[in-house]
């Protein structure tokens, strides 16, 4: 068996020889020769003599592959290197001076351990409490006394301070009144638009705490659109003194047109733009920085208008489910660690709290900034769907006047830090600046970030006092809340 294995071996090498020898025999042959005799396998086929020295045979065509070898340059010998090698000189995948930020698998993951971990407590929350979800419960806590209605009718109650303003305005442009009567009446305006509303919360005991912060938050709203109103109007004032006849600034609310089904807006220019439609365009428009002329879409879109409602419905009642459902057990469960200062258990209860807070705030923030203002612009054909940065109107004009940048964003978190503290503390009508100090917090924390933290770790320690800071005020809000509202009842 062994032999006749070996002669299978030794035929089957023949073959691959013969081709071998075929191939490096291409081209001219020696003198006194013919491709016949030199190939080897055809003289062993015609029966001729082998050479007698077969090394010398051998040693003839291992010259002959010597001499028609392709010559390679170093570059491509590297080539075939670095083709046949699986290693180089590289960094671990893990460490910052790899370069690799595709971090998409593990950012996954994190998704999926977060649902995962997120749904235990929640199935645990359901298994303990069972379903607390009470819509019913919602309306009541603004129709405490449904014959009075005091949230909404303060409300309406605003127009006469919108009303103030629009004829304020009118008087200073046709120079009935100086510009130091103007600012004395705006004055007067503003004030009386911040502490009227206050003043009725803290008196109608008819009054609720959601229904206060919905008044109060509309008047806040109100209070940042006039004070803007009336600075452009001032503008315009100074330029049309200046002789300049046209002010382009975007556009408000002109009259409109119908040109093949789109609109089409006219230029409006001081003092064309103080009507009443122009101001409770404005008033209305998702935004606090006014405007002549505000960038106008082309069309209302109804796929996208139903489907922002639809989110604004959805997540509406999103909320409300997980407030009732998560938050109160929470928060109900947080005070007895308080009254005995069981410092272990309330940093429990907080961090317990810190997971749903955040969930809700980030809810909120696209429920509020992307849905429903999208919503509201859709249907006015608001163009400028960028809601994130009116705020900064009162840091401008700070800045114009030649103030240091630290002193006006100092300024800019002491009035939000005041309006924080506003919507909260005077419909709770209790008095402990939580919201406020928390605010003012932010300018040693970023000072401390733009010093110290850079990149990642900055953004990190921003997330920190976000997610930890909001349970921390929303408990002591509570505990402070059920201390004078029912232990001193008790």
């Amino acid at each position: 068996m062994y032999q006749i294995s070996e002669m299978v071996d030794r035929n089957d090498r023949v073959p691959m020889m013969t081709g071998r020898t075929r191939r490096s025999t291409i081209g001219p042959t020696p003198a006194g020769g013919n491709s016949k005799q030199a190939n080897g396998s055809k003289q062993s086929s015609a029966g001729e003599k082998t050479p007698s020295h077969p090394s010398h045979s051998n040693g003839k065509v291992k010259k002959e592959k010597q001499v028609h070898e392709p010559v390679r340059t170093p570059q491509e010998r590297s080539t075939i290197c670095e083709r046949l090698s699986c290693h180089v000189l590289q960094e671990s995948l893990l460490s910052s001076a790899s370069g690799y930020s595709n971090y998409r698998g593990i950012l996954n993951w994190c998704v999926v351990m977060l649902v995962l971990s997120n749904a235990r407590l929640f199935l645990e929350n359901l298994l303990k409490y069972g379903i607390l979800v009470d819509p019913i419960q919602v309306v009541s806590l603004f129709l405490k006394d449904p014959y009075s209605w005091p949230a909404p009718c303060l409300v309406i109650v605003s127009n006469v301070f919108i009303m103030a303003a629009l004829y304020t305005e009118r008087k200073l442009s046709v120079g009935t009144i100086s510009e130091m009567t103007g600012t004395f009446l705006y004055l007067v305006n503003l004030t009386t638009l911040l502490c009227f509303p206050s003043a009725t919360v803290l008196t109608l005991t008819s009054m609720t705490p959601a229904g206060g912060v919905f008044a109060l938050g509309v008047y806040t709203i109100l209070f940042m659109k006039l004070y803007s109103y009336k600075d452009v109007n001032m503008w315009c004032r100074e330029i049309r003194h200046t002789k300049a006849r046209t002010l382009t600034r975007s556009h408000s609310c002109p009259s409109v047109a119908q040109s093949n089904g789109s609109a089409v807006h006219s230029h409006v220019s001081y003092p064309g733009n103080l009507t009443h439609r122009d101001i409770y365009y404005f008033v209305f428009a998702p935004t606090l920085c006014y405007e002549l002329n505000f960038p106008r879409s082309p069309r209302i879109r109804k796929s996208f208008l139903l489907r922002r409602l639809f989110e604004m419905l959805f997540f509406i009642q999103l909320l409300i489910g997980l407030v009732q459902q998560w938050i109160v057990p929470t928060i109900q469960n947080s005070m007895k660690p308080f009254q005995d200062m069981d410092f272990s258990r309330m940093m429990e209860r907080m961090l317990k709290l810190a997971v749903p807070n955040h969930l809700i705030w980030l809810i909120f923030f696209y429920w509020f900034f992307h849905s429903s203002m999208n919503f509201v612009a859709e249907l006015m054909q608001f163009g400028d769907r960028e809601f994130y940065r009116d705020w900064c109107h009162f840091y401008k004009p700070i800045m114009r006047r030649g103030v240091n940048k630290w002193v006006a964003q100092t300024a800019v978190f002491l009035v939000s830090a005041f309006f924080h503290e506003y919507l909260v503390s005077v419909p709770l009508k209790m008095f402990r600046l939580w919201a406020f100090m928390g605010m003012m917090s932010q300018i040693p924390l970023a000072w401390f970030v733009g010093r110290f933290l850079r990149g990642n770790h900055g953004n990190a320690a921003v997330w920190i006092s976000l997610i930890i800071g909001q349970p921390v005020a929303v408990l002591m809000y509570v505990h402070d809340y059920y201390v004078i509202h029912y232990m001193s009842q008790s």
